[in-house]
């Protein structure tokens, strides 16, 4: 199976809210890149909301999206991260996290209901955010004498490499970004560029 580069994600925090019964349920949806992300968004929540009841979560990550967590915080199993984890999946969403603060309104609104309110809380706030699609991308550095400038940047331009950072002095040096899916071919042209090293950075 071929790397699977890209994947989609929210562009930036989001809510929605659902009422049942007396008990509101709000979703707050957040783009995240790692798991020491989640707590000091919750602990946020938490203060902002210190008369709810429940902080039940779910979040994915890596583009692979092979990084999953569910908390019910103090509901009936299965009953509210598994719901919001069932969103994201659904909507194919990682590098996401979903937080759902209950205020309890005094009736028990049973397993179905509560099945049905933290999925509805979590897609409200899912329909209220703007969904992006992601390249998975390596950072690179090269560094090559300035006799080579032009070839360089002629296949930036050709292969439309995104420039972080470039100096040109006595030894030139860029930092580009490159697309998982076309590095084995742009690094094999950069190869066929005499005196040109290149390092890897970093993958985001």
């Amino acid at each position: 199976m071929l790397f699977d580069d890209a994947y989609r994600t929210i562009e930036g925090p989001a809510e929605g809210i659902f009422r049942e019964k007396g008990s509101k349920f709000i979703a707050y949806a957040y783009p995240i890149r790692a798991e020491h992300e989640v707590k000091p968004i919750i602990a946020v929540l938490r203060s902002e909301h210190n008369k709810a009841r429940h902080f039940c979560y779910a979040y994915r990550l890596t583009p692979d999206r092979s990084v999953f967590r569910i908390n019910d915080d103090g509901e009936p199993s299965g009953t509210a991260g598994r719901p919001i984890l069932n969103c994201l999946l659904s909507e194919d969403l990682t590098n996401i996290l979903v937080v759902v603060v209950r205020y309890f309104g005094g009736t028990l609104l049973g397993v179905p209901g509560l099945i049905n309110a933290y999925k509805t809380a979590t897609l409200e706030a899912l329909k209220a955010s703007s969904i992006v699609s992601r390249t998975v991308n390596d950072v690179y550095e090269i560094q090559f004498d300035y006799q080579q400038m032009n070839d360089v940047m002629k296949l930036v331009k050709d292969e439309q490499l995104e420039v972080l950072e470039q100096n040109f002095d006595i030894k030139c040096i860029i930092k580009f970004e490159v697309r998982k899916a076309q590095l084995n071919q742009v690094l094999a042209k950069f190869d066929k560029i005499e005196e040109v090293r290149l390092a890897y950075l970093r993958t985001t």
